[in-house]
Order: C-alpha cells, then sequence, then structure tokens
C-alpha cells in the first residue's frame, strides 16, 4: 500500500515542499530504502522510526519498504522527516484511517525528529514550515511540542489562511489526533504585536557617563541606519554604548520580528521555549571568528552573523584584529543588504539588512604615545582596514578618555528616552518623504539629487571638504546621505553648512590620516 505525507525541507531561511511517499510491499524481500538525496541523518530516520513504532506498542511491517523523498533533485538533511515517515508507515499499514475519524493526514504538514521511545524533539525552521502549509492551503502543521509556540506565530498572518497548529509530544498523541481519541485542541495564534510590546528594556545610555559627543554621533547614526566606527582608548565605554544602541531604534515591526525568527529558527538559534524574536539582535562575533561564520556557509548553507544581526546590530570589536579577508568579504553584504552564497545544488540569498558598529583603540596596547611615535603607530595600526571598508563607515567619531570628575559624579548625561525621542521623529520625517521603511543610509545617489537639497553655500563647503580631504565618489554620498539625517534631526527640509559641516566632522580617519 503507498501512503503520502506531506512535509518539508529548509532552504536557508525558507522552506519548500517535501512530499514523503511510504510504499509497503508484504511479500517483497524484507529490506527499508530510504531514497531523494538522503544524508546520513535521513537514512539512519528508519532506525528511529522502527525503534519509536516498536515502543509505542505498534507493528511495524515485514517486507519491502521504500521511502521516496520527492523532489528527488533536492539534498534532504536532519532528522526532521522522521515523524512523516512514520506517519506515512501508519497509514500504509491501516492502522490509522485515511480521511475519517480524526485528523486528516493529506490536509496537514508533519515535521519532527522521533526518540527511540516515541518522544518527539524539536526541529529548526518550525516558523517556515507553517508559512509554507498555509501558502499550500493546507489545514495545518503537526510537530513537536517545544515547536509550538514557533509555529503559532504563523498560523494567523494577515492575508494568509489560517492554521491549526498542533504540538505533540510522542508519536502517540500523533496517532490519537489522526484516529479521533484524542482531542483536538490547537495551540492559539501568536499575539505578535503584545510580545513585541513587552520586549526587555535595554540598557540605558544614561548610565554611560561623558562621551556626549559619541552619543550624538549615535544618534544620527540611529536616526539614518548609518555604520559607524569609534575610535578611543580601552574603559571609555564604546562595548556599553553598541549594546545600548538598540533601545533608541524603532521598535521592531511583526514583519521584521517574523523574519529575524526565521533566521535564528533556520541557524537553530532561537532560545528554547521563545517563539519570537522580540527586540533588535546585537551580534558580537569575537576577531578570531572566520569569514564562514561571519558570512554564513556550509555544505548547505546556514546564515551567519551578518545574518542573524538583521534588523539589528552587529557589534566588532576591536576591527583592526579581524582578519583582512573577513572584513572584505563584508564590503559587499555592507553595500547591498543581502548575501547570496553558492554552492554546487544552488544558490541561497540571505537578508542581512543591519547596523554596523565598529570600535577600535587607537593602537594594539589601547592608547597613543605622545608625538610622532605615537602618529605612526595609529598609521599602522589603521592601515590594518583597508581604505574601501573604511569608505563603507558613514560615521567615524572619537570616545575619548573619561575624566576622573566624571567617573566619580552621579550619571546626568543624555538618556536612551530622549535619544529615541529625536530618532522616532528623524525617522518618521523619512517616512513621509521616502516611503515607510526606506531609510537615509539606503538612499541612491540620484535619490539624493532629489531627495537631500542643499543651500548653496552648504553644497560649497561640501565641494571643498571633498577636495581638500580627497573623498571618492562613494564617500560623497555618505557624507550626504548623514547631511541629509542630521537635517531631519533638526526638523529641516534643506541642507545647510552647519549640517554639512557636522557630516565632514565625522569623516574623522580621512581627516587623520
Amino acid at each position: 500500500m503507498l501512503a503520502r505525507v506531506q512535509s518539508a525541507l529548509l532552504q536557508g531561511i525558507d522552506a519548500l515542499g517535501c512530499e514523503v511517499e511510504v510504499d509497503h510491499d508484504e511479500v517483497g524481500i524484507d529490506k527499508q530504502t530510504v531514497v531523494g538525496l538522503p544524508d546520513a541523518a535521513v537514512r539512519e530516520s528508519i532506525e528511529r522510526v522502527k525503534a519509536a513504532i516498536a515502543n509505542g506498542g505498534y507493528p511495524f511491517p515485514n517486507g519491502r519498504l521504500l521511502v521516496n523523498l520527492a523532489p528527488a533533485d533536492l539534498r534532504k538533511e536532519g532528522p526532521v522527516y522522521d515523524l512523516p515517515i512514520a506517519v506515512g508507515l501508519l497509514v500504509a499499514q491501516g492502522l490509522v484511517p485515511e480521511g475519517g475519524g480524526g485528523l486528516d493526514h493529506r490536509k496537514y504538514l508533519f515535521a519532527g525528529e522521533l526518540a527511540l521511545d516515541g518522544r518527539l524533539r524539536p526541529i529548526k525552521g518550525a516558523i517556515a514550515l507553517a508559512t509554507l502549509a498555509a501558502e499550500k492551503g493546507l489545514e495545518g502543521v503537526v510537530l513537536p511540542a517545544e515547536n509550538g509556540i514557533e509555529a503559532a506565530v504563523a498560523a494567523n498572518l494577515p492575508g494568509q489562511q489560517p492554521l491549526e497548529i498542533f504540538g505533540v509530544r510522542t508519536l502517540s498523541e500523533v496517532v490519537g489526533l489522526m484516529t479521533g481519541h484524542l482531542e483536538r485542541d490547537p495551540l492559539p495564534p501568536t499575539d505578535v504585536q503584545g510580545l513585541i510590546a513587552q520586549a526587555p528594556a535595554p540598557i540605558d545610555f544614561a548610565e554611560v557617563k561623558g562621551q556626549e559627543a559619541v552619543k550624538r554621533a549615535l544618534t544620527v547614526a540611529a536616526a539614518g541606519g548609518h555604520n559607524i566606527l569609534m575610535l578611543g582608548p580601552a574603559g571609555t565605554g564604546k562595548t556599553m554604548m553598541a549594546r545600548a544602541l538598540p533601545g533608541i531604534l524603532p521598535p521592531l515591526s511583526p514583519e521584521e520580528a517574523i523574519t529575524i525568527t526565521r533566521i535564528y529558527s533556520a541557524a537553530g538559534r532561537l532560545p528554547p521555549g521563545q517563539g519570537l524574536v522580540r527586540e533588535r539582535p546585537v551580534r558580537t562575533p569575537h576577531h578570531t571568528a572566520s569569514a564562514a561564520s561571519i558570512v554564513g556557509g556550509g555544505a548547505i548553507p546556514r546564515p551567519g552573523e551578518i545574518s542573524l544581526a538583521h534588523h539589528g546590530v552587529l557589534f566588532l570589536d576591536e576591527l583592526p584584529e579581524f582578519s583582512r579577508n573577513v572584513l572584505e568579504t563584508l564590503r559587499q553584504p555592507v553595500e547591498d543588504r543581502r548575501v547570496t552564497i553558492t554552492r554546487v545544488q544552488g544558490s541561497i540569498e540571505f537578508p542581512t539588512d543591519f547596523m554596523m558598529v565598529a570600535a577600535m583603540n587607537p593602537t594594539p596596547r589601547g592608547d597613543v604615545a605622545p608625538g610622532e611615535v605615537g602618529r605612526r603607530e595609529m598609521e599602522r595600526y589603521v592601515g590594518r582596514i583597508s581604505g574601501p571598508m573604511l569608505e563603507r563607515i558613514d560615521i567615524h567619531t572619537e570616545a575619548p578618555k573619561v575624566s576622573w570628575d566624571e567617573l566619580s559624579s552621579a550619571p546626568k548625561g543624555t538618556g536612551t528616552a530622549a535619544m529615541r525621542e529625536s530618532v522616532l521623529v528623524a525617522r518618521d520625517r523619512q517616512s513621509a518623504r521616502q516611503g515607510r521603511g526606506v531609510i537615509n543610509a539606503n538612499l541612491s545617489g540620484k535619490q539624493l539629487d532629489e531627495l537631500a537639497p542643499m543651500a548653496d553655500n552648504a553644497r560649497m563647503l561640501l565641494g571643498e571638504a571633498i577636495r581638500s580631504l580627497n573623498l571618492s565618489a562613494r564617500a560623497y554620498d555618505k557624507i550626504r546621505r548623514v547631511s541629509r539625517t542630521i537635517a531631519d534631526l533638526a526638523g529641516q527640509s534643506e541642507i545647510g553648512p552647519e549640517h554639512v559641516a557636522e557630516a565632514v566632522g565625522y569623516r574623522l580617519l580621512d581627516r587623520r590620516l
């Protein structure tokens, strides 16, 4: 008898349909075969399924057993097919009704890893699987209980068919649902907006003593979505301010939260019991990280740190200590807001729309020696970063050493609430002028010509700065984008010389070196 069960396979952060066909021939030779480009974990599924079915009190059939994972030209990996194979075996033996009694297996998508005693273990990409089920017009999804909350996020999204999400703990529960002996009790849809509103508060900038100029630069960066580099000696609060930055960014929209959750789920990074990423991520890879871990990769590509930072912050501490190869691989994703990883089997694209926040000491020892020796030492250290990479950072700002008076006094500087208010007002101006979601950092040169009008004296000042600093066309557009953001913070429609002067002042390394 032949049985067909709907499942899925992950490609990047998206799910593709996979039909699990189980064919049982009682009179054939006693043999079990899995075909359809399975990896080792999938080929081993038969052994796990055999033990789970037997320990659940159900018979495992004798004779020839053939399992086909279609489409056959796409590689299948992981233990996600344990549950659909087990369901197919039970249907093929007639142990559960086909289309009657309880849950009709033909109208649901199944996924899950089986333990030998029949328990279900969690899988990756549950939210993508639920989205696929809705796109295919299925009625729901059956998957491990630990993935239920995550899949429920996609249970009732606007513009898609509502889904029934069943989070089950054992194979016996699945059989009970299909036979009608277990009451159908699907999980309620997740209140995405409500969970985002409950996100914990980040570090308050008021806790950072001194560094008012850096806070201003970070406000500008957050308002326009600009990349920023903080240069200063060790112990000046650079790391603390980078971690506080998400607090002044606009709250996640439901669409952004779901996209981030899809990435973390596909990478297996979603914390247990958490079905939704509620706050903007801050990723802080160590400077010894490889290019594959930063950008993404693997035989079957997985998201890297730059994709895990999507809609959030990628913090690169001690930027010159990262290998030259790693920094150069960042150049294209920083500009294009996406990265494409190509393998023999095909190409997979991951989103990389993040704010890059970098920090560095002026020299390897953490400070600068006085005089010409110190200047040359700093030049050598900054020289580890290529010019094209530095050009892709919109704002360079200095984080000076904090004085004893500031350290010993009570916090009294600018706090997160005031900075966030300024950022939100500037973002609203951008949305009204450019459309929802289009920030200044992403404006093209043609758009800047139209949306960033300059006063004559501002244009003259910018031209003088470009000539004296010998800046490239890319740096010219970076200054215009930052000037546009500074004008938005000031509530001005036209860019004035004071806005250009501040933006040019943020080309710190261009001026020093």
